[in-house]
């Protein structure tokens, strides 16, 4: 019986032991109850970095509303301004060519063999001298018909033949002056006609035989002088 009543006061002593430290652990007593008074600590803590952050956003937000008071930005216009063109088109703009001028019209200007400068030569003279003898019969009409034409043949003759102008003018006054020339019949008649007829108008052939000597002239001078010209440009470029 003893030892049973022992027994039993030290259960009942073990039981007041458990019980007093379960009911320190819920009170807070004890070292679990610590950790909510830390995170109260730590949420005022929290609280007042955000109370300070707002203060310090509305600060900024007011002096950044004075400022703006302070220094009103300009209204910009709503007309619209100048567009710009693209650099592609400004500079095809800037490189592009100006229009050459149309060249002037100029007279047609042939160029005649030495043979073809005879025919033709000889061949309007001998026309005109038809057309002379039909309606007028002047020898001095048909020589003053022939310094044009020494003019033109020697101005359309080839560079190639320009010595042949000369020689083909009196020629074709030659011709020219059989349809003129008084002839007495026959042969003979005619060729006594023509040599009184070149007699006479010796002068009139001769000046228009100058007269295409002096273009021939001319027209070689400037042929020799371009000739020049395009051999120093050459040396120069070749240089």
């Amino acid at each position: 019986m003893e030892r049973g009543e022992s027994r039993t006061r030290r259960g009942e002593g073990r039981f007041l032991r458990e019980g007093d430290s379960s009911g320190s652990g819920r009170g807070g007593s004890g070292p679990s109850g610590e950790w909510p008074a830390r995170a109260s600590r730590a949420g005022a803590d929290d609280d007042a970095k955000a109370a300070a952050r707002a203060a310090r956003a509305a600060r900024l937000a007011k002096a950044r509303a004075s400022r703006d008071a302070a220094s009103p930005r300009p209204t910009r216009s709503t007309r619209p301004g100048p567009q710009r063109r693209p650099r592609s088109e400004q500079a095809a703009a800037v490189r592009r060519p100006a229009p050459e001028p149309a060249p002037p019209r100029r007279f047609p200007d042939p160029r005649l063999t030495g043979l073809g400068s005879g025919l033709f030569c000889g061949a309007v003279m001998l026309v005109l001298g038809y057309l002379d003898s039909l309606m007028f019969g002047s020898l001095t009409l048909y020589s003053v018909l022939f310094l044009p034409v020494c003019a033109l043949t020697a101005v359309w003759v080839r560079e190639g033949d320009l010595l042949t102008a000369p020689v083909v003018v009196p020629i074709a006054f030659a011709v020219g002056l059989l349809p003129v020339a008084e002839s007495g019949g026959g042969f003979s008649g005619n060729l006594m006609g023509l040599v009184s007829a070149l007699a006479t108008e010796a002068g009139w052939l001769y000046g228009g035989t100058l007269i295409a000597g002096l273009v021939v002239l001319v027209r070689r001078v400037r042929l020799i002088a371009r000739r020049v010209a395009a051999r120093r440009r050459a040396s120069a470029g070749g240089a």
